[in-house]
């Protein structure tokens, strides 16, 4: 069933269902986009840009956030939590007036949440640790080996620092155990690589 959708154009910046998005909209045209989300249905779907330009094309692919927190700031601007509702896929943009772009998009059936088989879980666990030593991240292990197979792959899909066109083969990725063996394929990459790294195709 297609659906007509704001969008938020914002690269580096993935929405999964069931996760959640912190965002600061301070221009103008997505501060008024999110006056008009929490006037009709709260919702918004970001998707990556797929190149540069004014407006920029669009990957076809994203995910619907639903406005779950919201601060009103006193100058206009907003600090919202998105939390991921259902993959879109964009059928085509639409002609409007409003200062943000809006399309007609499919929405997808969430599927059921998944797991990782156990050398899956150890796999990417292992690769993580790796990851946040190169980078210098500092990590609560504990609290990272509490969280279900899901938030961990997600979770580092959304925080890790790969390239834009890295980022939405995650998203497309068909199923978590894909999704998952992407993430421990691109830790090593960037692990290797760190800032030098080229975009992975």
């Amino acid at each position: 069933m297609s659906t007509r959708l704001s969008v938020f154009p914002l690269g580096g910046a993935l929405l999964f269902p069931r996760m959640h998005l912190p965002l600061h909209i301070f221009e103008p045209r997505y501060r008024a986009m999110v006056s008009d989300a929490l006037a009709r249905d709260r919702r918004i779907g970001m998707v990556q840009p797929r190149g540069p330009g004014d407006p920029p094309p669009l990957f076809d692919t994203g995910c619907v956030g639903r406005i779950v927190d919201v601060e009103a700031l006193p100058d206009g601007r907003f600090d919202i939590v998105l939390e991921g509702v259902a993959r879109f896929r964009i059928l085509r943009e639409l002609d409007v007036t409003t200062s943000f772009r809006q399309v007609e998009a499919d929405l997808e059936a969430v599927a059921d949440m998944e797991t990782l088989s156990l050398a899956g879980r150890s796999s990417i666990e292992i690769e993580a640790r790796r990851f946040a030593d190169a980078q210098g991240y500092a990590v609560d292990w504990e609290a990272v080996s509490r969280l279900d197979d899901e938030s961990l792959v997600n979770g580092i899909a959304q925080i890790a620092p790969f390239d834009v066109a890295s980022k939405q083969a995650l998203l497309e990725s068909p199923s978590l155990a894909d999704r998952a063996e992407l993430v421990v394929q691109l830790m090593q990459f960037y692990g290797r690589h760190g800032d030098d790294a080229a975009t992975l195709q």
